[in-house]
């Protein structure tokens, strides 16, 4: 018998409207702030998911990826907050290995949407 090893990938956007939108109210320099801060803050908070998900801290956990919707929503990382609204759903359904997979899915898609957000085009108008 020959294992398979799976590497689920998806394909990660930035809604790149949503930030040309950021840029266009708050000027360059205060786009690039928020950008910044988010992006921060969403590698923070991933991190601090994974740590709430190994000391089985469900509550915790639910309230951590809870907040990383707005973030992410912010920064149109759309992809991100729809998967974190997917944990948040399997906390409440009480369903432990569908919240483990759907969390390695936050993680993975997010980490890649903080690479891909710094990959794009000059976005000043």
């Amino acid at each position: 018998m020959q294992l398979v090893q799976i590497r689920p990938t998806e394909q990660i956007r930035v809604d790149q409207d949503c930030l040309g939108l950021l840029y266009t109210q708050l000027g360059e320099v205060g786009a690039e702030d928020v950008v910044c801060r988010a992006s921060e803050e969403l590698a923070l908070r991933m991190s601090h998911c994974k740590r709430l998900h190994q000391t089985q801290d469900r509550a915790g956990l639910r309230k951590s990826v809870h907040r990383l919707i707005g973030i992410a929503e912010q920064i149109g990382m759309a992809l991100v907050s729809q998967v974190a609204a997917d944990v948040i759903a399997c906390i409440d359904a009480k369903d432990d290995i569908a919240t483990a997979a759907t969390l390695s899915r936050l993680i993975r898609s997010g980490e890649r949407s903080l690479t891909a957000i710094w990959d794009l085009p000059d976005l000043t108008i």
